[in-house]
């Protein structure tokens, strides 16, 4: 149909076409796309560097028309008799594509999406936001959708529009300030980013989409448009048996991992193994060893590796380092088939400032706070989330239960809380702003540690909250309504932290730090903890487990055995980082294996089996269990023998039927004779020593030992005891 130029652009004033033409303008569905113009329907494309754009009839595949050019910048229109189904064929120097025309559809996301977004409450933001593989129309392709409220043009930018920001941009839904397309005939695989033009005019870094499924590997940094197709599970049988238990019931002895150093193939560049390999054989080992959980360090996606994964940027990604998406996720229906539960570490505590991740994101201080006193970590150089803003909190929930509903994990260990609820944390004075009543405390993140949790417990009352948390604030693990912050779990970073100093003490000092065993318990039931051995333990010029001992190489394998079984004896859940179970000399280093090596060395070998064993014997023990969180389940035998540096631990069933007496002597000195009141006679079974021969001992053992009535320790029946050189004891009484 043969129209003037200017009826093709009528009504368009000479600043918007500018403005559209050179990426700049804001409502683009307003000029691109179909329009009605008195008798003529009329269609305008944008498509810098075509050569022409023909327009076809959808229906029979016939050329309707041919667009003329009416803007050198490639704004291309033409009109068409009535408005009906249309598609473009676009003729490039070196290609010709057929495809529909983005700006042909309508509004894309409910009113209702829009409102829970800007709420804080729309808990499945990877199903809205981000970029969306689907059908609108019986036609194929994806929806890309996100928040910048304060820009003034979002483009939607990659390889199938050479990266140039004209070519998409995309509309804006105000209030919400979300900014949606759909790009028909694209499929998963696809790289992308986003192109923003902030309030002020000015073009910012292509930044990654916040809530992308899949990332390039680093260091590249696209986000990838991920498959909808759902993940081939086979884990039914796990997710049906975990709704019926207490996660905390029971034995919980989770091995902590760095999955790029837990074991590299050094026959391939030294490259880290990837989640299929680990799969195979990370699965198998943790399951042998005993271990009841694998817990990783976070695997979102994050720039630098040298983060471990502590400063991510892709909460909704698993990082592209290990694999794909449904790579990830097989790794974990595997965990699930050999009974190992999952725990990962997540990061809502800080992010990273990579100009094109979420840092001003669209300009402004979006996700963080505009002020430095409240948003910015100078130990980590890190920004915080600005958790009074609903959008930023509504973002980390959904991220939290992306993870605990379409990945299966069983639980989320949270890092650096502590850091979350002060807000002088590691601050001087004048370095930070006080709360709304003048205090330290950061009122938003408590209120959103809080709602996090209720919103878990309520979603996956399966999962496992854990905290890191380093302080004695009060409540961590109690339910919000009873004024906690609703955790499942702590770290006991104090008995941590007490317990290595006392086992670096020359034994002959050790006498004077009896307390530091012993203190503990003071506090041990104020929360629900877990004993960590973590990380951050073996690193940093800190020295691995091995090398904290004290003494000769035979001393500090003796006292690194009498350790782990004293922490398996005390009460609290357990977690040993990798390579602790096999004693092995170097610290952690991200970039290398465990020294797997070392297990041609008999002791090394030795102290793998003990891990091996105190597991075995954790797991089948009651006694063990139930006193990690009832004080029913425990009781002090010996607490006040400084001189020998000997402690005596009594565990308990929850019916009282018999008991486990677990004795550790600090010395090398070995004890004859050493007597103990317990409350049964009768033959008492040592179960465990430290210093069997099976373990790199001197093989001083006990077997089994008569309990005579005998009052002692205000007790009715004594045992007499050897207590081996720097070891640790389970014996237990009859029923």
């Amino acid at each position: 149909m043969d129209i003037e130029r200017s009826d093709l652009l009528a009504d368009i004033g000479q600043d918007a076409i500018a403005a559209l033409t050179q990426g700049r303008h804001g409502d683009p569905f307003a000029i691109l796309g179909i329009h009605k113009h008195g008798l003529f329907t009329i269609v305008r494309v944008l498509m810098p560097g075509a050569d022409a754009v023909d327009i076809i009839d959808t229906a029979s595949g016939n050329v309707l028309t041919t667009c003329q050019l009416v803007h050198p910048a490639g704004l291309f229109a033409a009109a068409i008799a009535s408005k009906m189904d249309y598609s473009l064929q676009i003729k490039w120097p070196d290609a010709v594509q057929l495809t529909e025309d983005p700006y042909s559809f309508g509004l894309l996301l409910g009113e209702l999406d829009l409102h829970l977004i800007s709420e804080g409450t729309h808990y499945n933001l990877s199903r809205t936001l981000g970029a969306i593989a689907m059908e609108i129309d019986g036609i194929a392709g994806v929806r890309f959708a996100v928040w910048a409220p304060n820009a003034q043009r979002v483009s939607v930018v990659g390889d199938f529009n050479s990266w140039d920001g004209r070519r998409n941009p995309m509309r804006r839904r105000a209030p919400a300030g979300v900014w949606e397309i759909f790009i028909p005939r694209l499929t998963p695989g696809e790289r992308y980013k986003f192109e923003i033009i902030d309030a002020h005019g000015a073009r910012l870094p292509q930044k990654a989409d916040p809530v992308a499924r899949a990332s390039e590997a680093a260091p590249s940094t696209a986000s990838i448009v991920a498959s909808s197709t759902p993940f081939r599970w086979s884990d039914d049988k796990w997710l049906h048996s975990r709704q019926s238990r207490n996660g905390l019931e029971g034995a919980i002895s989770v091995y902590e991992v760095h999955v790029g150093s837990w074991l590299r193939n050094l026959q391939d560049g030294n490259r880290s193994f990837d989640w299929i390999e680990l799969s195979q054989r990370l699965v198998p080992y943790a399951h042998d060893m005993g271990f009841t959980h694998i817990e990783l360090l976070p695997i979102m996606e994050h720039p630098f590796g040298g983060s471990w994964g502590y400063q991510p940027l892709g909460l909704f990604a698993p990082t592209g380092r290990y694999g794909t998406p449904e790579d990830f996720a097989y790794f974990v229906d595997r965990c699930h088939g050999a009974g190992l539960a999952v725990i990962l570490d997540w990061v809502p505590a800080h992010f990273p400032t990579d100009v094109w991740g979420l840092a001003r994101f669209d300009g402004s201080a979006l996700y963080e706070h505009g002020d430095p006193r409240e948003g910015f970590h100078g130990d980590w150089n890190t920004l915080i989330y600005n958790l009074g803003r609903n959008e930023v909190k509504g973002f980390l929930i959904a991220s939290a239960l992306e993870w605990l509903e379409r990945y299966h994990v069983d639980g989320l260990r949270v890092d650096a809380v502590a850091s979350m609820l002060y807000r002088d944390y590691s601050r001087n004075e004048g370095e930070w702003i006080p709360n709304q009543y003048g205090g330290r405390e950061n009122l938003e993140a408590v209120e959103f540690l809080k709602h996090l949790n209720s919103i878990i417990h309520q979603r996956c009352p399966h999962a496992l909250m854990v905290a890191e948390e380093s302080t004695a604030w009060p409540g961590v693990t109690k339910p919000p309504e009873q004024g906690g912050l609703g955790f499942d779990i702590k770290w006991n970073m104090g008995w941590m932290h007490d317990s290595l100093t006392y086992m670096s003490k020359d034994p002959f000092y050790r006498s004077h730090h009896h307390d530091m065993m012993t203190f503990g318990m003071i506090y041990a039931y104020s929360e629900h903890f877990m004993l960590p051995l973590s990380h951050d333990e073996v690193v940093h010029g800190k020295g691995s487990l091995l090398t904290k001992m004290t003494g000769d190489n035979w001393q500090k394998f003796a006292n690194l055995r009498a350790y782990l079984g004293f922490m398996w004896g005390y009460p609290g859940k357990k977690l040993l980082f990798m390579g602790g179970e096999i004693a092995q000399h170097g610290e952690w280093q991200h970039d290398q294996s465990v020294t797997w090596d070392v297990l041609d060395q008999p002791r090394h070998a030795c102290m793998q089996r003990l891990v091996r064993d105190l597991n075995g014997l954790y797991g089948r023990e009651e006694a063990l269990q139930f006193g990690d969180l009832d004080p029913q389940g425990f009781e002090w035998a010996v607490v006040d023998d400084a001189a020998n540096s000997v402690f005596a631990m009594l565990r308990f069933p929850q019916d009282r039927s018999y008991s486990i007496l677990v004795v550790s002597n600090f010395t090398p000195v070995p004890r004859y004779d050493y007597r103990i009141g317990v409350q049964t006679e009768g033959i008492w079974v040592e179960e465990f020593n430290s210093d069997a021969q099976e373990y790199g001992g001197s093989g001083l053992v006990n077997g089994v030992v008569p309990a005579t009535l005998s009052l002692l320790h205000g007790r009715p029946a004594t045992l007499s005891l050897r207590l081996p050189p720097l070891s640790t004891i389970f014996i237990k009484s009859p029923r």
